[in-house]
């Protein structure tokens, strides 16, 4: 179980008419109204720049971050956006008085391994707090293994001090589909899934659970748990990445390190990763981590390889070919036998 806080470069600053990081539960109950002293109310006849308003709240900061830190995913940001405007503009209506019923923002990330799920649902949960949707904005991310306990007794501790802890921000159980087995009735899943659909219900206005997976194996679990469908307002799919995002993803993490391509290594790369897009266990960004760690390891070598020469800055920021070429990628090709590895 991790728990991820608040970026920094300005996240954890306060917005008008949010509630303090350290306010208990009850005062984040009930309408967006009750965000703002009843003083901050305007009078009817005054009027607002929402642009304004959005920088404000720091916003823009948090959506040029996601673009930063995400290559693609259109769709994806897109809703980020139409969530951000319709909290941002309950936010100002609560300003005039005009209370509105909080939404529900359970939701469910759908989509293959490393296409940036974790890292949506931490940019959410600070978006959450910058509204004032939520008073604390962190991330608490789970498996089925923090929530289910191995004997009688056990789970509902667990998942009970899981909330706890996720009480005032986001709620990320990845692999969400591994609660329920329907084939192991003395399997304690679905007493965590009760207690889940109790506080998702009762306690919505001070959590927001995610719940994430592969689209085919979500979309069985609430068929097989219905009340958890009905509470889950917001489905994303994560798409894969192409051939062209993921060479944008792996400068994007070669930059965050000072290292870079020559331009045969560039050519180099992007066959590594249309071979590797077919193999089997391919995870998307992760994969593209996993070269890129390898790639370094050996450039460190090759470099050490030659201890009477000097090596020049560039030398050191700069990755060749053959550095991915001893891959078993391209080796299980030379070789005539099955793609595995990187």
């Amino acid at each position: 179980m991790t728990e991820a806080p608040r970026g920094r470069s300005g996240f954890g600053m306060a917005a008008p008419g949010r509630l303090p990081a350290d306010a208990g539960p009850g005062e984040a109950e009930g309408s967006q109204a009750a965000l703002l002293p009843d003083d901050a109310l305007l009078p009817d006849d005054a009027s607002v720049n929402l642009a304004a308003e959005r920088k404000a709240a720091g916003i823009d900061d948090l959506l040029d971050a996601l673009d930063r830190e995400l290559v693609g995913l259109a769709p994806i940001k897109r809703r980020i956006q139409e969530i951000a405007a319709l909290l941002l503009v309950d936010r100002v209506r609560a300003r005039f008085g005009l209370a509105a019923a909080r939404p529900s923002l359970h939701m469910c990330f759908t989509g293959a391994p490393g296409t940036g799920k974790t890292t949506v649902a931490l940019r959410m949960a600070e978006l959450l707090h910058r509204v004032g949707y939520l008073r604390r904005g962190h991330l608490v991310a789970v498996t089925r293994d923090d929530l289910v306990g191995q004997y009688v007794g056990h789970t509902a501790p667990k998942t009970k001090e899981v909330l706890k802890r996720a009480m005032g921000g986001v709620l990320f159980i990845d692999e969400a589909y591994y609660l329920y087995r329907a084939d192991n009735e003395r399997d304690y899943g679905q007493e965590s899934i009760e207690i889940l659909l109790q506080v998702m219900e009762n306690q919505r206005d001070d959590i927001v659970v995610i719940l994430a997976g592969y689209k085919d194996r979500m979309d069985t679990f609430f068929a097989s748990n219905p009340g958890m469908s009905s509470r889950i307002a917001h489905h994303l799919d994560f798409p894969e990445y192409s051939l062209d995002e993921l060479a944008a993803i792996a400068q994007l993490m070669l930059s965050e390190v000072r290292y870079r391509l020559s331009g045969e290594a560039e050519a180099t790369l992007r066959e590594y990763l249309s071979r590797r897009m077919v193999q089997p266990r391919f995870a998307n960004a992760r994969s593209v981590r996993n070269a890129l760690e390898r790639a370094r390891l050996r450039h460190a070598n090759r470099l050490l390889g030659e201890p009477d020469r000097a090596w020049t800055k560039d030398d050191l920021m700069r990755l060749e070919p053959e550095d991915f070429l001893v891959s078993r990628v391209f080796q299980a090709a030379l070789d005539g036998r099955g793609p595995e590895g990187a």
